[in-house]
């Protein structure tokens, strides 16, 4: 029986596993906050499953999003300042291409990094967003609803999502980058409650026209929502801003109206809907007015507006809009003959990891239907990682739209399949840059993937990213080349915070490998001697591994980072003091097993490291001589380097390993850091 296997007393892993790590907007290249606090997270996770329980078994998906109103309205504007030829498709494959460069150098593994709207991945998006909406409007949850919609009458155009930017309407909210029906914070509203909007295309102010559209009755699941906030509270691995915020959008329909507007309220009060009125809290500037419907709160909205009244609405659930009419996005069904429709990027991007899973098991010659085993099965797991500000769509619109499909399923080329598993959602927190969240259209623009590497190797970055510790809180990313002050910039007493983690990689780590091949290259022929190891090490080999497992378990990340750091110190004391021992005494025996020893912790070491710095520990193992899959497998007891050996090696008690050339390092620093 082996020590690690897939199910333990403490830790069950799927059979088979999704990671998905969101979708760029295919606008613009990817900047540090896109790579640390998402895409290296999940990259460690998905390399540590596949690990764990079998590449084969893993799928890590993710794509370009191709669609929606923010690279419409970039790729006008380039077009329209001269600084970009060719059609909205070019546009955004070029920024495809260059999304994809970065994340192949930041060594991100994923099994494909397609797009919406690009190639076979992109048919297939477009077989799978049919069959979503064909099989929600068959079950009865879709209506079709006429509803206002900006218009640009100078410029002669409706107005889609980031064509109009104004004040948040959302009570509490103070983003003045509110958009149509959603601010940047992620908060969704009725666009007519917009505060001073404005036309992007002309500067003026637009007017509302009808439009009809597709939505999904998204409050008839508030008491099924509350029920997998609840279940969701109950899972001690599951990180309480995700059930948080999920709550915050299930409370009741309310209006919040200013103090001062008190007696223009009570002259219409008894023409609204009927309400509870709630006096406003202690130091609070509103009262509240609560409805029982999101129908009695509109009709409500719609009375005060025309009293001149001014008011913010609260969080709440609202239909869900699924299409719109921009004309470069996923095209619509066609249902009860209305055509013309696109698709609204939004709920398009919650399915898409659907999609690409799809189409790399094309890729790979699978059936189509393989796709169920990782989506459908009940020994199959989702893992999606994401942003805090996107768990509206992840935590409220996707769990009720994917049981919403039943009963029947999604269709995919005339068959049904099985129902969809809800998602296990790892939400982070924002990697700030300096105090401020990051942001491509800051004052300050974030360092890009790029601009990282012209300072630090992908093996320092990862590690510190990792260290941050987004599923706890927002962190500060300070990089010191980046650092707005000059002096700090210039002053060599002022230690760069990225480096802290990359020390235990170039230094720590790094001594420990070198150590041992030199020792085995210098007194043992290169070889790796074959032995029992100690009772003490394999005690504190197995704790390590075990612990690992526990905290990959629940996705604490910076945990990991926390043990492997005392794991590798340890390793490393205990060759230092060890082979100074066997030196002091001449004895060639003892020398034999320090070394044994000591590759095993190396050998733990490496697999622990693997999904942080995949690039160095992979290196390892070939100047070890192992073949890759078996060395970076968890299907083994973890008692010593003969499990992975031949029966002739174990017999001659030896394991040939490749000669280190002098002054090697399996890490290297950035040639910036060695001036």
């Amino acid at each position: 029986m082996t020590q690690f296997p897939a199910t333990t007393n403490e830790v069950i892993w799927p059979a088979k596993a999704v990671v998905t790590a969101g979708m760029p907007y295919g606008n613009k290249p990817l900047h540090f906050g896109h790579i640390g606090g998402v895409f290296i997270p999940a990259d460690a996770f998905a390399r540590f499953l596949r690990d764990r329980i079998g590449k084969d078994n893993v799928r890590f998906v993710s794509g370009t999003d191709c669609f929606g109103s923010p690279i419409e309205e970039g790729y006008r504007k380039l077009v329209e300042a001269g600084e970009f030829e060719g059609t909205i498709e070019d546009y955004v494959a070029k920024n495809h291409d260059s999304q994809k460069r970065v994340l192949n150098a930041f060594d991100i593994s994923l099994d494909i990094f397609d797009g919406s709207g690009i190639g076979h991945a992109g048919d297939i998006h477009q077989m799978v967003s049919d069959a979503f909406l064909e099989r929600l409007y068959l079950n009865g949850w879709l209506h079709l609803e006429e509803t206002l919609q900006f218009y640009d009458t100078q410029a002669q155009m409706f107005l889609n999502g980031r064509q109009v930017i104004g004040r948040c309407p959302v009570q509490g909210c103070k983003s003045d980058k509110a958009y149509a029906d959603e601010c940047d914070l992620g908060h969704q509203y009725e666009p007519e409650d917009l505060i001073n909007p404005i036309s992007t295309v002309s500067e003026t102010v637009p007017e509302m026209r009808p439009v009809a559209n597709w939505y999904f009755d998204l409050p008839a699941y508030h008491d099924y929502l509350v029920g997998f906030a609840n279940r969701l509270e109950e899972d001690p691995e599951i990180r309480p801003i995700v059930y948080q915020t999920i709550r915050e959008f299930l409370a009741a329909p309310i209006i919040y109206v200013k103090n001062e507007a008190r007696e223009s309220y009570e002259a219409i009060a008894h023409t609204l809907p009927e309400h509870q009125l709630h006096e406003a809290e202690e130091g609070k500037q509103s009262f509240e007015i609560e409805f029982q419907t999101i129908g009695e709160r509109d009709r409500a909205r719609t009375a005060l507006s025309q009293a001149g009244i001014r008011f913010r609405t609260g969080k709440c659930l609202v239909p869900f809009r699924l299409t719109g009419n921009a004309s470069w996005g996923v095209a619509a069904p066609s249902l009860e003959g209305v055509e013309g429709l696109s698709v609204w990027c939004w709920p398009e991007s919650l399915w898409a990891p659907i999609s690409f899973t799809i189409a790399v098991n094309d890729e790979r010659g699978l059936p189509r239907d393989t796709w169920r085993d990782f989506w459908c099965s009940e020994d199959a797991r989702v893992y999606q990682f994401i942003g805090q500000d996107n768990l509206y769509f992840y935590g409220v619109a996707q769990p009720a739209l994917f049981e919403a499909l039943e009963p029947g399923g999604i269709l995919t080329d005339g068959t049904e399949a099985a129902p969809l598993r809800q998602t296990t959602l790892i939400a982070n927190h924002h990697v700030l840059f300096g105090k401020k969240k990051a942001s491509s259209s800051g004052a300050i623009p974030p360092p890009t993937g790029d601009e990282l590497l012209e300072h630090y190797t992908v093996e320092q970055l990862r590690a510190h990213f990792l260290a941050l510790g987004l599923d706890q809180r927002s962190v500060s990313f300070q990089p010191k080349p980046f650092n707005p002050d000059e002096k700090v910039r210039e002053d060599a007493r002022v230690a760069d915070p990225v480096l802290k983690e990359g020390a235990l990689v170039t230094n720590v780590f790094n001594r420990l490998a070198r150590s041992c091949f030199f020792e085995a290259k210098n007194n043992f022929e290169c070889s790796l001697p074959i032995g029992k190891v100690s009772d003490e090490v394999r005690a504190r080999a197995h704790e390590a591994l075990q612990e690992y497992d526990r905290i990959m378990h629940r996705v604490e990340l910076h945990s990991i980072m926390s043990l492997v750091d005392d794991f590798i110190r340890w390793a490393n004391k205990y060759w230092t003091e060890q082979i100074r021992l066997a030196e002091l005494a001449g004895d060639k025996e003892r020398r034999m097993q320090v070394l044994i020893d000591s590759f095993h912790l190396l050998r733990i070491a490496t697999l622990l490291m693997h999904p942080i710095v995949p690039r160095g520990c992979e290196m390892i193992c070939e100047y070890l001589n192992f073949d890759p899959d078996e060395f970076f497998s968890w299907n083994y007891d973890f008692e010593g380097v003969e499990e992975l050996c031949g029966a002739m090696e174990i017999d001659a008690g030896f394991h040939r390993i490749q000669e280190l050339p002098p002054r090697f390092d399996f890490f290297k620093r950035h040639p910036s850091q060695l001036k």
